[in-house]
Order: C-alpha cells, then structure tokens, then sequence
C-alpha cells in the first residue's frame, strides 16, 4: 500500500512527483483493490525511464487513480491512453484531466485486457500493468499488450510476486530492471533481442 495523505474531508491522495503537474494531488477513491504505485516506486520507474517522455506513446491499462498515467503526461508523453472499467474512477479520471487541461491524456472506460487486444501493432512506447493484485490479469494482459508494443517499446510491470525470465519469454519480454519495495515488485520490461 501506498503512504496516502490525508486531506481535511477525510478522503486519500496521491501527489504527481515530476514534470509540469509536479506536487498536483490526485484523489484516490476507496474502493476495493485501489493500490496507487507508490511515490518511491514511481519516483524510481520515471528515474529508469528518464525524466523527459516527449513524444511517447503511453497506455496506462488499470488507471485507477491515474497516478502512472498523469506522471508520463507531466513528463511530455505526446499520448497517454488510461483505461479505467470503474465508472465512478472514470468520473474521477475525467475531472483530473479536465482540470490539469490533460490534452495528451485521453480517458476510456472499458476493461484493460480487452482495450489493450484493440491496439494496433507497435503502436505504443509504453504499457503500465498495474492491475489489482488478486484480479489474475497478469498472463492474459502480457500476452494483450506484447504485441502493441514498438520495437523499443517497454512495459511497466507491478505485481504482488517476481517475474523473471522464463515467465516472461512467451511474450518476447525480459526483465530490463527491478526494484522490491514493501508488497510491491516492480519491473521494467523490454522486448527479447
């Protein structure tokens, strides 16, 4: 779980950590399974990735809160694509990115798995996977978003366990890095050479 703060309605959130929306909150509603990525797991992520995402191309496919997805948008990302299949978490995605005026951000209710099958080849620099812990998304969404994925592309992968290697060859992915931080294990993943 994520350190959240306190606001003085007693609700939780969660603060962008770099780019132009640098130290903006982000609500985070309660709701069952509702885990925002960590600040040091997240300042950690766009330190492997590098602080300036200009001109990629991002899909965020469990948006929750958004936190992944406004981070790379505060970052340059040209297009951040959140899938969200919560209609109350949708409004909440919504509001934040009319509020930030988000025009890279687009935001589309649906199911991650499914939206991610609907992508075109290559098309995407970026997939953040951050689905709730006990939903049993991991393989069906790996095998969805492998293929979306640019040469280049990398995926985003957090999980309540450690992916190595062999779990990931059958989507042409390897660990590029990794990092334990309390019940979170977070990967970053690029293609097979």
């Amino acid at each position: 779980m994520t350190s959240r703060q306190p606001t003085s309605r007693g609700a939780h959130t969660v603060r962008i950590i770099g780019g132009q929306w640098k130290r903006t909150p982000l609500p985070v509603a309660d709701k069952p399974g509702l885990r925002p990525t960590p600040d040091r797991v997240r300042e950690t992520l766009f330190n492997w990735l590098g602080q300036d995402l200009n001109g990629w191309r991002c899909v965020d496919a469990f948006a929750g809160t958004g936190a992944l997805g406004f981070e790379a948008a505060s970052r340059g990302a040209t297009q951040v694509l959140m899938l969200e299949q919560d209609a109350v978490l949708v409004a909440q995605l919504r509001a934040v990115q009319l509020r930030l005026g988000a025009h890279a951000v687009t935001v589309q209710r649906g199911e991650g798995v499914a939206a991610l099958k609907g992508l075109a080849p290559a098309s995407v620099d970026l997939v953040f996977l951050d689905p709730p812990f006990d939903a049993n998304l991991y393989d069906s969404a790996l095998r969805a978003c492998a293929p979306a994925l640019a040469a280049q592309g990398t995926v985003y992968l957090e999980a309540p366990e450690v992916w190595d290697d062999a779990r990931l060859a059958p989507w042409g992915l390897q660990v590029h890095r990794y990092l334990k931080a309390g019940a979170v294990h977070a990967h970053l993943l690029h293609r097979l050479p």
